[in-house]
């Protein structure tokens, strides 16, 4: 097998992003046969060479796997819930012990990554690679093109206790209905704040009543029932990593 950088090494592995294992390196607490390394150039050859962190040797999966699930509300996104709510992981079975990339809260359906690609998830979820998410979103009342306009350029939200204001979002009315008394938009961000769309639309004093992310760039979930997931092409896997 060929040599890689330590620090993709330790990414697919599951370790940490890319950008952290490399401080794990700089900061002297990985061992390479041995012998803590602190060079960022370093390069092993997977499955011959040990690499160890706290005391245990890293070791990749035998094989990288990436799926694309279309999430059913009710499922969390975690890998552990104290409250021992349904997991995603619980819909998808295989061998690899396999993480999502990104979260989707509890009550919002549609597109998740899952996969044990360290440096895939740093990829998909780094802000400066600026990967779109498209979401539907069901609102009460009936939208105004000002408050279309409002979305578009930027609201204040809180992200945790610091208030933040969105960026630029791309965002259209899918369809209005004066006797229910609700509006459906697409909006679409590159951004991955906590529960961002809802706190978006409560923003403009808008209830969401449903909320399903249909893409994560290229790769939509048209296709594939609420529940079920299939692996990534090579293709799609490409698209990310280049």
């Amino acid at each position: 097998m060929e040599e890689i950088r330590l620090q993709k090494y330790i990414a697919e592995a599951g370790i940490a992003s890319r950008r952290k294992s490399e401080e794990l390196i700089t900061q002297g607490k990985i061992k390479v046969n041995g012998q803590i390394v602190t060079t960022l150039g370093t390069k092993v050859i997977p499955h011959k060479d040990k690499v160890e962190y706290q005391g245990r040797e890293i070791k990749l999966e035998e094989e990288l796997v990436y799926i694309l699930l279309n999430k059913p509300i009710g499922y969390v996104t975690t890998a552990k819930d104290q409250f021992n709510r349904n997991s995603v992981l619980d819909l998808v079975k295989v061998k690899q012990r396999i993480v999502p990339v990104g979260r989707l809260d509890m009550y919002t359906s549609g597109a998740l990554i899952l996969t044990n690609d360290g440096n895939f998830v740093y990829k998909v979820t780094h802000p400066k690679h600026e990967i779109e998410k498209t979401y539907t979103v069901t609102i009460k009342g009936i939208v105004t093109q000002e408050e279309v306009e409002k979305l578009r350029n930027g609201v204040t939200i809180k992200n945790g206790e610091e208030e933040y204001i969105t960026r630029k979002a791309k965002v259209k009315i899918l369809k209005t209905d004066i006797e229910k008394d609700l509006s459906r938009l697409e909006i679409i961000i590159h951004e991955g704040k906590n529960r961002q769309v809802r706190k978006m639309c409560e923003s403009i004093g808008r209830k969401v009543i449903a909320l399903h992310r249909s893409k994560i760039g290229n790769l939509g979930v048209k296709d594939l029932e609420l529940g079920k997931w299939r692996f990534l092409k090579e293709k799609e896997v490409k698209n990310y990593l280049q």
